[in-house]
């Protein structure tokens, strides 16, 4: 049913993009056609299965988290706040991508407009810019923490924290606008059809009959400039968190620090590793990456991390698990 529904669009965008193309020679107008995974469309079903767990568990860890770092005055500190922000951009990361795809995946619903492809692909990079942020205030908060403990509260202040939060919305903003204008000023004679599960700016790109060299190569200088400077910021902050662990007399309390760190870093590169490849194989790997494999580490990037956050840094937090426990026991009191 949801293959045939999808046919029947894929033939009215036919339909639409005919007459786009006698009326204006634009086939804006008539949107965009999403096609989900290619060549694994029988798999869409079963697909959606591990997609759908993974997005409804990351809605409910990062909700649970944010309402018990809100509802606990006493996890108003920087590690917690960055770890709430983290939270809300993984929601919305993982919500501006996963409906879509489900509805795709269930009812064949694949036609978005172009405006509203627009948009999803605004979000999508714009969270994932703010995600990376995020990820690098966490860990200039723990190389604080670890290395300078004596300063964390002359240093992490309100204010700080504060600007902060500020520069990563701002900076977020200003990388990925003009990437709207850039898609704008194409022009489109093709039929729209994005061989995605969501709109990605070259994805939305590879669609124009104008010449895309200022789009590729802004989208990478953008991608290296952002995530990729935030990925050396972050390695240095751990190298010095190393090195700063193994200094410590106790044993016990450098195997506490080392397995914290290395399931943090492991979250960092589950988020990073599929979605600069995402990057890089949309550029320079067409013709030499099955189209599935990329698309699959593609949703990868915007559901897995935004699933194993909460695990990663709320369950294993006994601040967390206290403050957790405190919630539910206040909430049903209150229900009683």
């Amino acid at each position: 049913m949801a293959q045939v529904r999808a046919l029947k669009e894929i033939m009215a965008l036919l339909s639409a993009n005919s007459t786009a193309a006698v009326n204006s020679s634009d086939t804006r107008m008539a949107g965009c056609l999403l096609i989900g995974i290619p060549g694994l469309e029988h798999l869409h079903t079963w697909l959606s299965i591990p997609f759908c767990t993974m997005y409804v568990a990351a809605l409910a860890g990062n909700s649970i988290l944010i309402c018990v770092i809100l509802s606990q005055p006493s996890l108003h500190e920087p590690m917690y706040i960055f770890l709430s922000m983290l939270a809300s951009a993984d929601v919305l990361l993982s919500t501006s991508t996963m409906p879509k795809a489900l509805a795709n995946f269930w009812l064949g619903s694949s036609h978005i407009s172009f405006d509203g492809c627009l948009t999803q692909m605004f979000f999508i990079h714009f969270l994932f810019v703010a995600d990376s942020a995020v990820l690098l205030a966490m860990a200039f908060d723990r190389y604080v923490a670890i290395c300078s403990p004596l300063q964390y509260a002359i240093i992490l202040t309100n204010t700080v924290i504060g600007k902060i939060v500020a520069a990563t919305l701002i900076r977020s903003f200003i990388i990925m606008f003009p990437s709207i204008f850039l898609l704008k000023r194409l022009h489109y004679c093709r039929i729209n059809i994005i061989t995605h599960t969501f709109c990605e700016h070259m994805g939305i790109a590879r669609l124009s009959c104008s010449d895309i060299s200022i789009n590729v190569w802004y989208g990478l200088a953008a991608a290296l400039l952002s995530t990729g400077l935030d990925i050396i910021l972050i390695a240095v902050s751990y190298i010095h968190i190393l090195r700063a662990v193994f200094h410590l007399p106790s044993r016990d309390a450098r195997s506490k620090a080392l397995s914290t760190c290395s399931s943090h870093v492991c979250v960092i590169l589950v988020f990073y590793i599929p979605a600069l490849f995402s990057v890089f194989a949309y550029r320079f790997g067409e013709r030499r990456i099955p189209r599935y494999v990329h698309i699959l580490l593609a949703n990868l990037y915007v559901v897995v991390p935004p699933m194993l956050n909460p695990i990663i840094y709320g369950m294993r937090t006994q601040q967390i698990l206290e403050g957790a426990k405190q919630m539910f026991s206040n909430l049903a009191k209150k229900s009683r």
